[in-house]
């Protein structure tokens, strides 16, 4: 395991030590799960945006896409535990 040294305010470092406490953690543990956290927060961030990216470059190849009326009808109807039929593509380009 590597050792890296931060340089934080001290204010904040106060701050991150009252909040382990009140966890039952070390400051290191509790420092370590907040970069942790940080950390799958901004790799799903990357994910979800190169997700998208790839669904819009397939949108404007193909054509094709859904109505957002549609779609928000499908996903309220999910939510409320029923079993939609999914919303089809259709032609958005003239």
């Amino acid at each position: 395991m590597a050792t890296t040294s931060l340089k934080i305010p001290d204010e904040l470092k106060q701050r991150a030590i009252n909040s382990a406490q009140q966890q039952g953690m070390s400051p290191h543990a509790f420092m370590l799960e907040a970069i942790e956290q940080t950390v799958l927060a901004a790799e799903q961030r990357a994910t979800f945006i190169a997700e998208a990216l790839a669904a819009e470059r397939d949108m404007l190849e193909s054509g094709l896409g859904y109505a957002a009326e549609d779609v928000h009808r499908y996903i309220k109807a999910r939510l409320a535990g029923e079993n939609p039929e999914r919303p089809e593509a259709t032609a958005w380009q003239r």
